[in-house]
């Protein structure tokens, strides 16, 4: 059809959380090393304008809130040199011990990370 298939956005979202990890100096490895897991309990995208197949996109990826149990994490998606966002959406992740599959809250070194971002992002 020419377009980006619509499922494809999440796979987007997906890399930006990636790296949005990382950047925290948190990635996903080293949460898993931790005995956590970090399930998507919630997906949301709202689609703005088509994306073609072969262009360049960028993601942006931010959080905007500390993490309890929970941490919500926001995406936009633009073509590459572009201001108009194509897509945009948000991804909700809940905390689990992963030996046990049970739920907890976000461990003390995440939520510091997430202190030191949103410092970083809010001036």
């Amino acid at each position: 059809m020419k377009f980006v298939y619509y499922g494809r956005f999440f796979e987007y979202f997906e890399q930006g959380r990636s790296d949005l990890l990382r950047e925290l100096g948190l990635p996903y490895p080293e949460i898993e090393a931790m005995g956590l897991i970090l399930p998507v309990i919630e997906a949301h995208a709202d689609y703005k304008k088509a994306a073609r197949y072969d262009e360049l996109l960028n993601v942006v990826t931010s959080m905007k809130e500390k993490p309890i149990a929970r941490v919500r994490i926001d995406y936009q998606v633009f073509k590459d040199g572009e201001e108009e966002v194509l897509a945009e959406g948000y991804t909700i992740h809940s905390f689990v011990i992963a030996s046990t599959g049970k739920p907890t809250r976000a461990p003390a070194q995440f939520s510091e990370s997430v202190d030191e971002y949103l410092r970083k992002h809010q001036e």
